[in-house]
């Protein structure tokens, strides 16, 4: 049932050993303001949803963070990084050694990725959809961190599930020039001849690993099978909403 108050909010929040000071949650679409199609909560501006409705979510999610102002960022399924406050940037991935705002990324099936080092001195969050994952999204967000890959640790959000999610045989080839392993990822499908059932969080993992990250927690999400918490662009098409992955480190 769709809730007509923009104060009500439900949030999932990540579960994994991060120091008090990082504060992450994702949004769900359980309770908001959001109408139809778009119902519970949808803070993304760019799926055709009433304005004023959007800037009522996105004024709970500043009240969420104790407004601090959030890093919007025009995601375009890249692997490109920003380390300053920067909103309308063209990139799918923030992170930030200051606490002075909040990194956000929207999704509704791609697999929002959580980071922080085990000193509270840095956080990010990246939006890895299949094109990000495979160009290198992640090891860019590690890099920008510029810290010891072994001091970062990392949550998996809600994304599409293995079972769930075929692709075509161009996206296989995509994780598998230069990372044989990621043939692991996938397995036929047993809908199409030639086509795969892909595994986002596996091929993730994969890549952290790559790069020394080794801490790696969360997975076990699908966002297509959950309808009532999680937006799927596959399940619902273009007229659908956004979760928002948000993290940000609260005051010394």
């Amino acid at each position: 049932m769709n809730k007509p108050v923009a104060d009500e909010l439900s949030l999932l929040h990540p579960q994994w050993p991060a120091p008090e000071r990082v504060r992450a949650w994702v949004t769900t679409r359980e309770l908001g303001p959001s109408q139809p199609p778009y119902e519970c909560f949808n803070p993304a501006d760019h799926v055709g949803d009433d304005p004023e409705q959007v800037a009522a979510c996105r004024r709970r999610l500043l009240h969420e963070t104790g407004n601090r102002p959030l890093n919007w960022l025009n995601q375009v399924h890249s692997s490109k990084v920003v380390s300053e406050f920067a909103p309308g940037s063209e990139a799918d991935a923030a992170v930030t050694f200051s606490d002075q705002h909040a990194c956000v990324v929207l999704t509704a099936d791609c697999l929002p990725v959580f980071f922080c080092d085990r000193g509270a001195t840095r956080v990010g969050v990246a939006h890895a959809g299949w094109r990000g994952l495979a160009d290198g999204v992640l090891e860019n967000t590690v890099a920008a961190l510029a810290t010891d890959p072994e001091e970062l640790l990392v949550w998996l959000g809600p994304a599409i599930g293995a079972r769930v999610f075929e692709v075509g045989p161009e996206v296989r080839q995509a994780f598998l020039d230069g990372h044989p392993e990621a043939a692991a990822a996938f397995v036929p499908s047993p809908y199409r001849l030639k086509h795969y059932m892909a595994d986002l969080y596996r091929l993730a993992r994969q890549r952290l690993a790559n790069v020394g990250v080794t801490q790696v927690f969360g997975g076990n999400f699908c966002t297509l099978s959950d309808r009532e918490r999680f937006y799927s662009f596959r399940r619902d098409g273009a007229q659908t909403g956004r979760m928002a992955s948000v993290i940000w480190l609260e005051d010394m």
